[in-house]
């Protein structure tokens, strides 16, 4: 993989990790369009480290008080609104580590391809319209109970599949309970963190303990592309979001989706 290549994979994976369009589809599509070689298990594990430090430092403040909130609960039995919330966490992301375990190497197998992406592109899609324009908008993260969180985390957990989008399932799941659109990013974006940790941890230990061949040129690039453009991602759709609302990022989905089965029929 060229320094290039690197470069616009991990942009890709910075831009697209927050926003309702999937990462796991756009990294899929170069390999698939364009030829490119597969990026490898140690990238994977850089520009999830990128992403990772992205949102942890984007939302320090809201990390160190959920921890020390959640780390209180355990210990001193104190609970507060932030202690519910740190557990509405990690409640939602209890379905994604059971699903991505059992079914992780059917869909390594049988999902990860282009026509999957072009249908779950549109379907969901429409699925994030349908819940935007008919969403509540009354609640923040701060509602969320134990069925709310277990709910979102189904999403989460559907949202393995390639073209489903992580976080526009959690949007969706979180708007069409009645969640703000501004909370339902800020629950989807905190909860990614447990799920970043983990999916980035297990893939750690798979290059630790494995043969691959590490380029540290690459790694240091997907670091950093990915943290930066991850970071000012995170900012500017919060900024956005409660004004522009889901559509734009539908209609985007819908030509990603139309535009892919049109080129899969053309091959």
């Amino acid at each position: 993989m060229s320094h290039f290549e690197a470069f616009m994979l991990a942009l890709i994976q910075g831009l697209t990790e927050f926003l309702p369009v999937s990462s796991s589809a756009h990294l899929i599509l170069p390999s698939e369009i364009l030829g490119w070689p597969d990026q490898g298990l140690a990238f994977d594990v850089a520009v999830h480290v990128g992403t990772l430090m992205a949102v942890i430092l984007y939302f320090r403040k809201e990390v160190v008080a959920l921890l020390g909130a959640w780390l209180n609960s355990i210990f001193k039995r104190e609970h507060s609104a932030e202690s519910k919330l740190a557990w509405m966490i990690v409640i939602a992301t209890i379905p994604a580590c059971i699903f991505g375990l059992v079914m992780k190497d059917f869909i390594e197998m049988y999902l990860r391809s282009a026509w999957v992406i072009a249908c779950t592109t549109i379907i969901f899609g429409l699925l994030l319209w349908w819940v935007d324009k008919r969403a509540k908008q009354t609640d923040d993260e701060y509602k969320a109970n134990w069925k709310s969180a277990l709910f979102i985390g189904l999403a989460q957990a559907a949202a393995i599949i390639p073209g489903t989008s992580r976080s526009g399932a959690t949007m969706t799941a979180a708007l069409y309970l009645g969640f703000t659109r501004e909370a339902a990013a800020r629950f989807s974006f905190l909860m990614s963190i447990p799920i970043i940790l983990l999916a980035g941890g297990y893939l750690g230990l798979k290059l630790v303990t494995g043969t691959d061949p590490i380029d540290f040129g690459n790694l240091s690039i997907g670091i950093a592309v990915s943290f930066i453009s991850a970071y000012a991602c995170i900012h500017v759709f919060l900024k956005l979001v409660t004004r522009l609302g889901m559509t734009p990022f539908v209609i985007y989905r819908l030509i990603l989706g139309i535009g892919l089965f049109l080129f899969l029929m053309s091959k």
